[in-house]
């Protein structure tokens, strides 16, 4: 066999891996596999910024795609605008099953710096300002990156929804929410998905996965790979030489067996990373193992 025909068999039996992750419906329509690639960490340092190497972040976004991911999460605020510019510049024009979820909310105003503004004429500022760099006419999941304490929900909600009625925006979902919040939302708008902190053992927000399992929404974890306490870190140590995996990959095959309404988007600026990253679906963990995992943080 040629070289060039055995590269194509690696990239067949690649491409099949994001897809045994299984799938998920967001809002009902949006089939994706269930493995997708968080983009905030093709900018520069405190995410701010382009990054260190552009042709680098380009690879992975291309990578993502021909390793079967077909779920992509980014925002005006990663750079700001750099992530969103990138993914255009890689992928476009994209594939037809391609999502990419995007999200307004947060204003920057220097590195590791993040100011919510829900204010409509923000919100009308960076929907535009989003479709125009990921060339779209329609945003498949524009999600509110946070709810802004000095704007009334209904205020920017009701924005969003206006939006969604002009048919700028196909579904909308919330961020850093909680039960109470994302049901009072529920009376202005369809939440097909919430995007919080979660991982091994940072899970105060178990309430809301319990509330998207029961509504048939999508939780889609952000800082997915963290573990933060001693027993998790052992235990990661542990489970990584008995699966001859790294820590990464027990903690995201962890949240993929955990709950099928989980939605991991592990972001990365390396290529191999990225393929390291989706090894984990590789990963099948026992039973006992899962639970001794499922009790860290209870």
């Amino acid at each position: 066999m040629t070289g060039n025909f055995i590269e194509k068999i690696i990239l067949m039996e690649n491409t099949l891996k994001a897809e045994s992750a299984g799938t998920i419906a967001i809002g009902g329509d949006l089939k994706v596999n269930r493995f997708g690639y968080g983009a905030m960490r093709i900018t520069g340092t405190g995410i701010w910024g382009p990054p260190k190497d552009k042709d680098e972040c380009l690879s992975v976004l291309k990578k993502a795609l021909e390793l079967g991911i077909n779920f992509i999460d980014t925002a005006d605020s990663y750079g700001p605008y750099i992530s969103e510019e990138l993914i255009a510049e890689a992928l476009f024009p994209y594939p037809k099953d391609l999502v990419i979820a995007t999200k307004a909310g947060l204003e920057r105003s220097g590195p590791n710096q993040w100011n919510p503004n829900g204010h409509p004429e923000h919100l009308k500022f960076a929907l535009e300002g989003s479709l125009k760099r990921l060339k779209l006419d329609q945003i498949d999941l524009y999600q509110l990156h946070r709810i802004d304490p000095k704007v009334p929900m209904e205020d920017s909600l009701g924005f969003l929804k206006d939006m969604q009625t002009k048919g700028l925006i196909r579904h909308i979902g919330l961020s850093e929410v909680s039960v109470e919040e994302i049901e009072k939302a529920g009376k202005l708008i369809n939440v097909v998905s919430v995007q919080n902190l979660y991982n091994l053992s940072q899970r105060k927000w178990e309430p809301v996965l319990d509330w998207c399992e029961k509504n048939q929404a999508a939780f889609i974890p952000w800082y997915p790979l963290s573990a933060g306490n001693v027993k998790a870190d052992h235990l990661l140590q542990t489970y990584s030489v008995k699966y001859n995996a790294t820590p990464y990959q027990i903690a995201l095959s962890w949240l993929l067996k955990h709950s099928p309404s989980l939605l991991p988007i592990a972001g990365t600026s390396s290529s191999l990373h990225l393929e390291e990253n989706i090894k984990a679906l590789d990963i099948h963990l026992s039973e006992e193992d899962n639970q001794e995992l499922n009790q860290i943080s209870l």
